[in-house]
């Protein structure tokens, strides 16, 4: 909008930590990412709560411009996870009498169980998407949970069939996306941390889904990748078991961790078409990187990507993290990805 993008621009992956007066941020962090509502977590009254969602995304705005960052989020401020507002907002699920599957971890987790054909009986992010346009002068970048993921996420009584399943829930996403770029959003990412849990079906039906899902988008389309939040997932692996895929998908950009788990950015050659959300801000560590360290973390990528194709961001969603450390790693980020511009460039 009304500020130019540099090279080595700089975002959130998508959420900022909620304030403890609107959510209670010590029972969020004591359990799994919900998958169906967890209204239980909010500390407003029903009657105010979207009033102070609002304030909340508007102190996560603020905190974004204040730090520099390029392409801002609303900071998922009224979601209690990544995913669960949106999934549990489609026909064809029963609220009332969830389901359970194994979980990443190795435990079972409650989540949507589904009884009907998925569809999406209205939009989901669109106030969210006019909300944060009406707010910022900057580009704006929103997120949507992906088909596979929420395939994965759920226990069906109804398809018998996870690839139909997954086909319905992209016809859902489509139709989210195409009204999230018609309200004004610039970048619109999918959150697909499943196809790297379960390479063998992302790689079966995962990439058609994830297609069938961006079919028609008109604006620029990330799909992100990870291994879980550093809260819940301490010990990471040093590569992927599905990335290279995504270079047949239509996503314009692919937004991978690379701090916490230190991963091989060989692998990055493998997209050559593909801008790269390059993670370089480790989310299980509680201390402020230097600005220092950030640049010497995005220098690891560019013997394999060209600067012109890198987007700088944190590892993951930040929504664990106490404020002013969040805010401090927005800081160091956004001094990192200046000083390798300046050496690019001398700018």
């Amino acid at each position: 909008m009304g500020r130019p993008i540099p090279i080595l621009p700089t975002t959130l992956v998508g959420s900022y930590p909620q304030p403890g007066w609107l959510i209670d941020r010590v029972s969020l962090a004591k359990q799994m990412p919900p998958r169906v509502r967890a209204q239980e977590l909010w500390r407003v009254d029903p009657a105010g709560l979207d009033e102070a969602q609002d304030d909340a995304t508007l102190l996560a705005i603020r905190d974004q411009e204040c730090a520099g960052v390029d392409i801002v989020t609303d900071g998922e401020q009224r979601r209690e996870s990544y995913s669960n507002r949106f999934a549990t907002a489609l026909d064809g699920v029963d609220l009332d009498n969830p389901g359970k599957t194994p979980n990443r971890t190795g435990g079972f987790t409650i989540v949507p169980r589904i009884v009907g054909k998925i569809r999406r009986r209205h939009p989901v992010e669109v106030r969210d998407v006019e909300f944060l346009r009406a707010n910022t002068d900057r580009m704006i970048k929103m997120t949507v949970p992906g088909p596979f993921t929420m395939a994965q996420q759920c226990e069906d009584h109804h398809y018998r069939d996870e690839e139909a399943l997954a086909h319905d829930y992209a016809a859902a996403v489509n139709a989210e996306i195409k009204d999230m770029f018609a309200a004004g959003a610039d970048v619109v990412q999918l959150d697909e941390p499943w196809m790297q849990a379960r390479p063998e079906k992302a790689k079966a039906y995962g990439l058609a889904a994830l297609e069938r899902a961006l079919d028609g988008a008109t604006g620029t389309t990330a799909v992100h990748l990870c291994f879980g939040y550093a809260q819940m997932v301490k010990s990471k692996p040093s590569g992927y078991s599905f990335l290279p895929e995504l270079e047949r998908s239509p996503a314009q950009q692919v937004s991978i961790e690379a701090a916490q788990p230190k991963v091989d950015l060989v692998v990055l050659r493998e997209l050559p078409s593909k801008t790269i959300i390059l993670g370089v801000i480790d989310l299980s560590d509680a201390a402020v990187e230097t600005p220092q360290a950030v640049a010497a973390r995005i220098r690891r990528a560019l013997p394999h990507v060209p600067a012109a194709r890198i987007v700088i961001a944190p590892d993951c969603g930040m929504k664990y993290l106490p404020r002013a450390v969040a805010f401090g790693k927005l800081r160091a980020m956004v001094e990192g990805a200046a000083i390798v511009r300046h050496e690019l460039t001398g700018q």
